[in-house]
């Protein structure tokens, strides 16, 4: 037995569970059930990341400090700098790993409403709907007048509306608290106007990447888009709570 076979096994009785309570949107509260359950799970990862933010923030002065002491010397610079978030025992990137182990869930989501058939039989997964949508479709379906009709406005269409508005919600907030927080602890400098090499590019990038959800629930099915957004706002949630 496939581990994706007992993924599939797994959303059914979640969602037979939940059937008397959402009815025919059942399996789109399953997948927003699980989605939690592995937010619980990573959540002392989140509480670890959100205490080396504070220590990283912490930890300023002294870099200042560094950088006045070896301003001639960059390379000196950059060893000393790592050297202190060596010994302080803080990650410059320890943030993403919540993230990161939260990937093989929304794999394991969009290959089950990607496939056809799991272990050899139909996928019944598929015949599960969030109201008109189809949780196996995706936007690009409602646009060429597929996953359930009407088009943008139809029904299928309004219940994508609502995610798209939910998700730009939710990265405005991000994107504000994100520009807050690199604001306060800084960019790790080795010298005048120049980060550790690497860092950079992801600090620039860091405060828009909320805003690249609104790309993958527009193609990815609709359950797997489903577990992105619920991710998406348990962690606006979750770091407003644990950085404030």
């Amino acid at each position: 037995m496939s581990v994706f076979t007992v993924f599939a096994d797994l959303v059914e009785h979640l969602a037979d569970l939940l059937h008397p309570l959402f009815g025919a949107t059942a399996a789109a509260a399953a997948i927003v059930l699980f989605t939690a359950l592995v937010r619980l799970l990573v959540h002392p990862l989140s509480r670890a990341a959100a205490r080396g933010q504070r220590a990283r923030t912490a930890l300023q002065p002294r870099i200042a400090e560094l950088r006045a002491r070896h301003k001639d010397d960059p390379k000196r610079l950059q060893e000393a700098v790592l050297e202190l978030h060596a010994e302080e025992k803080v990650s410059p990137v320890s943030g993403c790993l919540p993230g990161l182990l939260q990937l093989p869930a929304f794999f394991l989501l969009y290959h089950l409403f990607s496939s056809a058939s799991i272990g050899g039989e139909g996928n019944g997964l598929l015949d599960h709907r969030l109201f008109a949508a189809p949780l196996g479709g995706r936007f690009a379906d409602v646009l060429s007048g597929g996953g359930g009709g009407g088009g943008v406005f139809g029904g299928a269409g309004l219940v994508y509306l609502g995610l798209f508005v939910l998700v730009a919600v939710v990265a405005a907030f991000n994107y504000r608290r994100t520009k807050r927080m690199m604001a306060a602890s800084g960019p790790v400098l080795v010298q005048e106007g120049e980060s550790v090499p690497g860092l950079g590019a992801v600090s620039r990038a860091m405060p828009f990447m909320s805003f690249f959800t609104l790309f993958t629930v527009a193609v990815v099915p609709l359950a797997a888009a489903l577990y992105v957004v619920t991710s998406t706002t348990w962690s606006a949630v979750e770091r407003a709570v644990l950085y404030r």
